[in-house]
């Protein structure tokens, strides 16, 4: 079975009613997890959580609203890269590593992995590369966060096998195996929240986990079906989309038969 091991990568700050409605003005702290995903003898990364690279690229220009807006609080020695050189990992032994979707948080730290394979939505990535100025500040995308040859070591999910999912994990139907994955992991779309948006449900000993990335952001988003501020619909790739993929996320929570991962689930 597939092991996951969490990380928490830096962490931004934001009023608790901006990702849960009717929370209340107190500023709440929101985690950047990524995790390192382990089967077949094979290992993955989703996501990298932040990075100084973010810190280096947000301090001019527009995108210094970016940083203004979500404050981070970052330090070196919890850049991912690191992390896992403590846990006994370098680059080299990542087989690939995994981007849910291309906002900052999620891909501050890509340029510490050089060599490594990357894997993301064919579909996200189209909408996403071109954008500069207010558009990428609108989209939370800060251009310099991209390799040079990242396009050279992309493959995108749509390119993997289309496989039904298991019946457990209703109402999801349809997903993309990734290779070498031995079918342990299932890449499937949770469109909305960004271009693309991906989450990956990881069979583990104890049953399935879904990474649902930020498909929500705290429990309650999907449990009680409250949704964010709706100043959120602002940023979201498409806010009919998110809350058709928070219905669907109540339906296999309400099922008991998967646990489910958030990236950002904070202090709320």
């Amino acid at each position: 079975m597939a092991k996951l091991t969490t990380f928490e990568v830096g962490y931004c700050t934001h009023r608790g009613c901006m990702a849960l409605r009717g929370a209340g003005l107190r500023v709440c702290q929101f985690p950047a997890r990524a995790w390192l995903l382990e089967s077949n003898n094979r290992r993955w990364l989703w996501d990298t959580g932040y990075a100084s690279h973010f810190i280096d690229h947000t301090r001019q220009g527009i995108l210094r609203l970016y940083a203004q807006l979500t404050p981070v609080y970052f330090s070196p020695q919890q850049a991912l890269v690191a992390q896992l050189g403590q846990a006994g990992y370098q680059p080299d032994d990542i087989q690939g590593l995994i981007i849910s979707h291309f906002h900052g948080d999620h891909i501050a730290g890509l340029h510490d992995f050089p060599g490594v394979p990357m894997i993301a939505s064919g579909e996200g990535w189209q909408k996403t590369r071109s954008l500069q100025g207010v558009r990428a500040l609108k989209n939370a995308f800060v251009p310099g966060l991209i390799p040079t040859d990242f396009e050279s070591r992309l493959r995108f999910v749509e390119s993997f096998d289309a496989v039904d999912l298991p019946a457990e994990l209703h109402p999801f139907a349809r997903g993309w195996q990734l290779p070498g994955s031995n079918g342990e992991i299932l890449l499937v779309s949770l469109p909305g929240h960004a271009a693309g948006h991906l989450g990956a449900f990881v069979l583990q000993d104890d049953g399935w986990t879904l990474l649902a990335s930020d498909a929500a952001w705290c429990p309650d988003n999907y449990q009680k079906l409250r949704g964010p501020s709706r100043l959120a619909n602002l940023i979201m790739d498409d806010s009919a989309a998110f809350y058709r993929t928070l219905n669907q996320l109540h339906q296999l929570w309400r099922g008991g038969k998967v646990r489910i991962l958030l990236c950002h689930e904070g202090d709320l």
